[in-house]
């Protein structure tokens, strides 16, 4: 099942999960070829694609169109807001919007994953790499937790005194760690709450009520950050959604 065509993931192992959010196949159906939008979501994947080899996706300010061939099989591992910089030793605003082959940053590590290698033994080493980075460059724990904070709800300002940082020094690891500073990150994760809450409605969401539950002005205001991050208004982006 796991090579069938559609998109799976899974919860990498316990002492991974500081790290890493997630584990994932995509397989493309034969036939045609896929054209999804890739939206933003605060982290930076990993990914192994058939015929072409390894590359990081850096973390995304907008929706990031990713056509794919028929019949290619993706693997991937993402890194989690504030691990994906110390992971591949690379300051994250550089690839914010970009995805560049993984030789650029690790070559080593992209010969062990060459375009031709079984899905199969794709995933083994994904999964094996990912893990040996999460372990050579652990996340930076202040960025990690300002994550948790702006992602709870709270505001951008007196984030700097809460985590004990100049706001010089919050700006720089937090495009290092994440690849934006805290307002930006602010705005992606709250863009995510109002997917979580689409894939749970679909398109008979009140989009006035789902406005104030993610942290919106009002209707307008959600509809003006939808339109900047998912390149559509909430009203056409919920009818991509069916309801769970």
């Amino acid at each position: 099942m796991r090579w069938t065509p559609g998109y799976r993931e899974w919860l990498p192992p316990q002492e991974l999960r500081g790290s890493l959010t997630c584990l994932w196949v995509a397989v493309v159906p034969a036939g045609e070829p896929l054209i999804s939008d890739v939206l933003p979501d605060a982290c930076t994947d990993l990914i192994w694609q058939s015929g072409h080899g390894a590359y990081v996706a850096g973390p995304d300010t907008g929706p990031a169109p990713h056509p794919v061939p028929p019949g290619t099989v993706l693997v991937g591992a993402r890194f989690g807001p504030g691990a994906g910089g110390p992971a591949f030793g690379i300051p994250l605003a550089e690839l914010r919007d970009q995805r560049v082959d993984l030789a650029y940053c690790l070559p080593a590590l992209a010969e062990r994953l060459p375009s031709d290698l079984p899905p199969d033994s794709a995933l083994e080493a994904v999964t094996r790499l990912s893990a040996r980075l999460a372990r050579s460059g652990p996340p930076d724990l202040a960025v990690v937790h300002g994550a948790r904070l702006l992602a709870g709800h709270e505001l951008v300002a007196g984030l700097s005194d809460v985590l004990g940082l100049s706001e010089r020094q919050l700006r720089r690891r937090f495009d290092t760690a994440v690849g934006y500073g805290p307002k930006t990150l602010h705005r992606v994760l709250r863009f995510r709450r109002v997917l979580a809450q689409l894939s749970q409605t679909g398109p008979a969401t009140d989009l006035a009520d789902l406005a104030i539950q993610a942290g919106y002005a009002d209707q307008a205001h959600l509809t003006r950050e939808t339109t900047r991050l998912a390149g559509r208004p909430p009203a056409a982006l919920a009818k991509t959604f069916s309801p769970a």
